[in-house]
């Protein structure tokens, strides 16, 4: 009986399964190439150690994630996948197989791997090297955590993208709560309320008595912020008297822009689409725990003889 395959050998069925250029729910999807490899409803079955889905549904979900890391895919819609042109441009070259390599030739999935090896563990886990020789089962899990960590943050950015700007404004005041911000989601309603001068979006207690306050500027864009941009919003700042100020964006902000606000009288707090979606991972905004994995270590004091 053939073996389930792994990841990367679903990538290529997978954009083959979307080469009509249509709108897929995922969960179809996963069903059809299932059948199209030939695996048994068994193997359909077969759960992960942890329980939390099947062997199957993990597999593609992770090929699927990847392939959209390098613009061969995209997400129209929650649960929903669609080829890009890109990826219709990768099957007229008639691969034998798609797989990380392939991938790595596109400067979008090169920038992701990146992101991952900034982290430190991540250089102990160089994939040019055996795995099991040069790192400790600790480090392997930390690797893997900040994998699907990295991955869900791109899918949170994913969602942002779809919703109404008035989505996001609210979103942004949700999250500053959840950091500690404010006093209930009433009393901080007033942070979707635009101003009159239209640089700022909205102000929220700085804490709960309301002692000082942080004003907000929440820009949904794809394109990068630049340095117009920041002194628009420093210069609504000055005309309200403010010293403080968070500016957050889905997408990131120019070097231009970065200094300037470094050098602004009003402290200005620039917080960029991956950032944006880290903190709400940390405070759980968006997303919800799918598993709880448990590390035992001995218990010296136990085992002490009197």
């Amino acid at each position: 009986m053939r073996q389930i395959p792994d990841f990367q050998a679903f990538m290529l069925p997978l954009l083959e399964w979307l080469a009509d250029g249509q709108v897929h729910k995922f969960s179809d999807t996963t069903a059809q190439l299932a059948k199209l490899q030939g695996l048994t409803e068994d193997q359909c079955r077969e759960m992960l150690d942890s329980g939390s889905q099947t062997v199957v549904h993990s597999r593609i979900g992770w090929a699927k994630s990847y392939m959209k890391q390098a613009g061969l895919l995209m997400y129209p819609r929650r649960g929903f996948m669609q080829i890009t042109e890109r990826g219709q441009q990768v099957l007229a070259g008639k691969p034998q197989v798609i797989d990380k390599a392939l991938l790595a030739e596109f400067t979008e999935f090169r920038e992701f791997i990146d992101r991952k090896s900034d982290k430190p563990e991540a250089a102990l886990c160089n994939e040019t090297q055996p795995q099991s020789a040069t790192v400790t089962p600790d480090e392997q899990i930390q690797s893997a955590y900040n994998e699907i960590r990295d991955c869900l943050a791109e899918e949170l950015l994913t969602n942002i993208s779809s919703c109404s700007p008035a989505f996001f404004e609210q979103l942004v005041v949700d999250l500053m709560l959840k950091m500690g911000y404010g006093g209930s989601r009433r009393e901080a309603g007033k942070a979707t309320q635009l101003s009159a001068d239209g640089g700022i979006d909205g102000v929220i207690h700085e804490d709960r008595l309301g002692l000082d306050s942080l004003y907000l500027q929440a820009k949904r864009w794809e394109g990068t912020v630049g340095r117009p941009e920041i002194q628009k919003f420093a210069g609504a700042l000055q005309g309200e008297g403010a010293h403080k100020g968070v500016f957050i964006t889905t997408s990131g902000y120019s070097k231009e822009a970065r200094l300037y606000a470094d050098r602004v009288n009003s402290r200005i707090v620039l917080i960029d689409g991956q950032q944006l979606a880290q903190l709400m991972i940390d405070f759980g905004l968006g997303v919800s725990t799918r598993q709880v994995y448990e590390i035992k270590q001995i218990d010296s004091d136990y085992f002490e003889e009197l």
